[in-house]
């Protein structure tokens, strides 16, 4: 196969893989969040079980007058969507989904890109808060940035104990030298990694930039149409992509029985209960104070995730 071919497949492969998955998750949040609480709604269009409530909210997104503020950066709100959701299609990229050859483009300082990449996402959030000309959307941006600062630490401690053990930061290597055996000494690194995603993510209940109740609707509140389905759809991506990272680094990725030919198969397996319980969070926990959000990651998560390197270097030594 010529290999500018081969490129071209890889990229579209990758392209579709971005733009379903976050969408079958966005389906499967409505479906879950239904049956949790009892919503009827996401359960009538289309008919049984609601199948086409996605496409529903997709006419409904792009139905919808897109408003610019009189007094908004008009570059910056605009462009702020795509800076959200594009680091995200970047970074699956150079995610392997299965052994040999099923990545976009093998880094040997993949773990390193990927990490530096994703939080570029969240200078979309920030952008979009301080192009709103609303006081609401600059606090929004403002918690977002507290709340990056306060857990991007342990997010990278945590991936750094992985990266230790295998004595790698090539997501193939990793995934090369990754052992069962990993699990009992390497489950409290993937509490911390999975906690921190959600709180850069601001899931619930980490949700404080986006509160509603304080802030209506932070740094999209002025957002409408199809650039609010880009930050829906980054929202939904950065899950995808949180997901899959604490599958490959914690979770064996595609390892699993015929991981040969079915690696890609345990890898989506892995991926999607994840992501149920991301939902399952949503759900099920409210929404912490400021001061409970800094400190979990202040007093607790960081002080974890060092002793989960410490514990590491001591088992790489014995």
């Amino acid at each position: 196969m010529n290999w500018w071919l081969e490129v071209v497949l890889r990229l579209v492969v990758i392209l579709g893989f971005f733009l379903l998955v976050p969408l079958v998750v966005g389906q499967m949040e409505h479906k879950a969040m239904a049956h949790m609480q009892g919503r009827l709604g996401p359960m009538e269009a289309g008919g049984f079980h609601g199948w086409a409530q996605l496409i529903a909210d997709g006419v409904k997104f792009a139905q919808k007058e897109s408003v610019v503020p009189a007094a908004a950066d008009r570059a910056v709100f605009q462009i702020a969507p795509a800076v959200a959701l594009l680091p995200y299609l970047i970074v699956l990229v150079t995610i392997p989904i299965g052994p040999g050859s099923q990545v976009g483009v093998a880094l040997d300082l993949g773990l390193f890109f990927v990490l530096a990449v994703m939080g570029v996402g969240v200078l979309g959030t920030l952008m979009g808060g301080w192009a709103s000309a609303n006081k609401y959307s600059l606090l929004g941006g403002i918690r977002t940035a507290a709340q990056l600062m306060a857990y991007e630490l342990p997010l990278l401690l945590s991936a750094a104990s992985v990266a230790m053990a295998a004595g790698t930061v090539s997501l193939d290597g990793i995934l090369d030298n990754w052992h069962w055996y990993w699990l009992p000494w390497q489950i409290v690194g993937g509490f911390v990694f999975f906690t921190a995603g959600l709180a850069e993510l601001q899931r619930p209940p980490f949700d404080m930039p986006v509160a509603d109740s304080e802030i209506i609707f932070g740094a999209y509140t002025e957002y409408t149409g199809l650039r609010f389905a880009f930050f829906l759809l980054a929202e939904y991506a950065g899950i995808v992509v949180l997901c899959l990272l604490t599958a490959i680094l914690f979770l064996g990725g595609w390892h699993g029985p015929f991981s040969a030919h079915l690696g890609w198969l345990w890898t989506l397996i892995k991926t999607f209960v994840l992501a149920f319980v991301v939902i399952w969070l949503r759900v099920s926990y409210p929404r912490l104070r400021e001061d409970q959000l800094q400190k979990l990651a202040w007093t607790w998560l960081i002080p974890l995730s060092l002793a989960q390197i410490a514990l590491t270097g001591v088992v790489k030594v014995l």
